[in-house]
């Protein structure tokens, strides 16, 4: 999936949802553990390296509480620090779900240049 910040990191693979043993699929907000398969030269994160990250945008399509739909064109995710809360880069490119302020992550929400 891409990654939506400037670590440097542009593609991730997730491995492992966190949150339950046998958890299969990761949502909005969740938090995943993955591994930097295409990075910057001179980034923060190399390639190879495992990473938490969390969902920002999915392609399939998540029910709201007031039974609205959202969908995006594409999954991208956000690494995050070693306190999975605040962001690892400083910017975050393209819009992100409401869903991750209700999920703890107001930086994430904060840096976004949009919020649906």
């Amino acid at each position: 999936m891409k990654v939506a910040d400037n670590t440097g990191a542009k593609v991730i693979e997730c491995f492992k949802v966190l949150g339950g043993t046998r958890r299969r699929y990761a949502s909005l907000g969740d938090i995943i553990v993955a591994s930097v398969k295409v990075a910057e030269p001179r980034g923060m994160v190399k390639k190879g390296d495992k990473v938490k990250a969390v969902i920002v945008r999915q392609a399939k399509e998540y029910r709201r509480k007031d039974n609205s739909y959202i969908r995006f064109d594409e999954n991208a995710a956000v690494i995050l620090d070693a306190n999975l809360i605040d962001p690892k880069g400083t910017r975050i490119f393209g819009p992100v779900a409401r869903e991750l302020r209700e999920k703890g992550f107001s930086k994430i929400v904060s840096l976004a240049p949009e919020v649906l």
